[in-house]
């Protein structure tokens, strides 16, 4: 059996700059209606992200077979080149030449606050990217995207029989309840952060009994107090990993769930599972950028032995 998965969801190029001051110093309360502002950054750096490519780069490093399902613009080369370079497959990754890439312009001051844009690009033409042409896999996962195409990648890897996450992330409030409900009964598992998963329920008016119910498995993370798996009627609770530093929480949660990926391919126990996903957050949250860890697959089993114990 095939061991690829399919890594459905966004591919982004982020712009961070950095403002030496505050920006409370420079927006006034009383004067918010008529904002024109403009910030000197000295400094700036881009950094390759969006979930698909962040999930992707994870897997690799522990030795998967990721295959990217997601849409690029007339922009695409460095990045595309940067994936092959890795060995990631961008056989499935749609080109639009009248879009830009999706991107994000972060602009953070000295106190850590942020102000944000976020240009969709050619993430909005997700639906236009079939899943049937990605070929064969052993389980998929549809993260945030454009919101027709996450819809569209669910019924066909329903009809294709493709066991996949759900993983919403920061487009579930896109959608309503009953649109949250096909997408549960449609997937295998889900998985959602400590917010994500009140809002689900609020949304669906499901509890997280009712939801694991529907799934082989609901996985919830809570950041430093670890993660826990509901799956058989069970509730398995995964420890957190202490990380070298906290520097950056961007892509902790792709990292995590290309551990969950990772698990499932090999038909690991959901303990194990979760552990090397809770390693791959604290991995990531020790370094700047969602894919500027460079560990060896040998190296990860390593670390999980000095978390854990013993290896996998």
């Amino acid at each position: 059996m095939t061991k690829t998965s399919l890594i459905c969801g966004s591919l982004a190029i982020d712009t961070i700059m950095q403002f030496a001051g505050r920006f409370g110093d420079t927006l006034l309360a009383d004067q918010l209606h008529k904002v024109n502002v403009s910030f000197l950054v000295p400094t700036m750096r881009t950094e390759y992200g969006g979930c698909a490519g962040n999930i992707a780069y994870n897997l690799k490093l522990l030795g998967g077979e990721p295959r990217i399902v997601g849409v690029m613009g007339q922009d695409n080369a460095p990045y595309i080149e940067r994936l092959t370079k890795l060995g990631i497959s961008t056989a499935n990754i749609l080109i639009k030449q009248d879009a830009y890439n999706a991107q994000c312009f972060v602009t953070a001051d000295s106190e850590h606050n942020q102000i944000n844009a976020f240009h969709p690009g050619a993430m909005s033409f997700a639906h236009e990217n079939p899943i049937a042409k990605a070929g064969p896999a052993r389980v998929a996962i549809i993260s945030p995207d454009g919101h027709l195409g996450m819809q569209k990648h669910a019924a066909d890897l329903a009809e294709l029989k493709i066991p996949f996450i759900f993983d919403p992330g920061q487009q579930l409030p896109m959608f309503n309840g009953q649109e949250l409900i096909d997408f549960i009964d449609k997937a295998t598992y889900v998985t959602a952060n400590d917010y994500e998963i009140e809002l689900l329920m609020e949304r669906t008016g499901l509890t997280i009994p009712d939801i694991a119910g529907r799934l082989e498995a609901l996985i919830v993370t809570r950041g430093e107090k670890g993660s826990e798996i509901y799956t058989k009627g069970q509730r398995i609770e995964i420890p957190a990993v202490k990380a070298e530093a906290e520097l950056d929480p961007t892509g902790c949660g792709d990292a995590y769930r290309a551990g969950l990926l990772f698990g499932i391919t090999n038909d690991w126990s959901w303990e194990n599972t979760g552990r090397l996903a809770s390693l791959l957050g604290a991995i990531k949250i020790a370094h700047k950028g969602a894919q500027n860890h460079q560990l060896t697959a040998a190296q990860i089993a390593d670390r999980f032995e000095a978390a854990f114990g013993y290896r996998y």
